[in-house]
């Protein structure tokens, strides 16, 4: 897993920055009732697409929380309010909010029961008929048919924590109903051998490969055998899915 604390400060132009940051808070904007008031950005990291979710509705306040304290600070300066929080035990009351946003969190939390707690956390501090919006099947958006999809294949973990099923499963059993969904591309974000190889090593892969012993080592040298190791693959594209409180 990343120290999200030492990468905040090369986070955004390793991941595509402001064009795929807009591509985002278009789709999350998309999936939200003009009626909404306010929205809490969860997992916001360096605040990139909590600004432009902002920037996009004048009218809608936004905050964010993170629990990274790197990130948290970087946000703070783009959006101003933004708590340092585990995003499971959120400091807001209960019913407090028009909407939640986790964007490329979920497939983070592959601890047991993560998942679950986030989004019953973000089912609490909805108000009565409040949006949640979370990209899900994250790893998947990533699959273009491309030579690196084919390596990485036989490594990949057999549940992603961020499976469209097992999170329409958690917000129904909080009264949260499928609302909608949405995708987006990923711009910059078309994956390299090299560069893919480069975060095996660095253990960027850890919540979506199973990679014990020297695998790491053994995929990472396979990935560099592929033909214009330094040529990015085709970009990714993500799926947002949309849940309503009910009441």
């Amino acid at each position: 897993m990343l120290d999200y604390d030492t990468e905040a400060a090369r986070y955004d132009r390793t991941r595509g920055g402001e064009p795929r940051a807009e591509a985002a808070a278009g789709a999350v904007l998309g999936l939200l009732p003009q009626s909404a008031r306010t929205l809490l950005d969860i997992g916001c990291g360096t605040g990139l697409v909590t600004r432009r979710i902002a920037h996009g509705r004048p009218a809608l306040r936004v905050f964010g929380a993170d629990a990274s304290y790197g990130m948290a600070r970087l946000a703070r300066q783009r959006i101003g309010a933004v708590a340092l929080a585990d995003v499971r035990q959120l400091p807001l009351r209960t019913a407090s909010v028009d909407a939640v946003s986790a964007v490329w969190l979920l497939h983070l939390l592959r601890g047991g029961g993560l998942v679950r707690e986030v989004v019953a956390e973000a089912a609490r501090v909805l108000r009565p008929g409040g949006v949640f919006v979370a990209t899900v099947d994250k790893d998947a958006g990533h699959d273009v048919g491309s030579d690196i999809d084919a390596v990485l294949t036989p490594y990949r973990s057999s549940q992603p924590a961020d499976a469209a099923d097992l999170v329409t499963g958690y917000a129904r059993a909080r009264g949260l109903e499928p609302a909608g969904e949405a995708r987006f591309t990923g711009h910059g974000q078309g994956r390299s051998p090299s560069r893919t190889a480069r975060a095996v090593l660095r253990g960027d892969y850890a919540s979506r490969l199973a990679l014990p012993g020297e695998a790491a080592t053994r995929l990472a040298s396979e990935l560099t055998t592929l033909p214009d190791p330094d040529r990015p693959r085709a970009d990714p594209a993500y799926r947002l899915l949309a849940f309503r409180a009910c009441g």
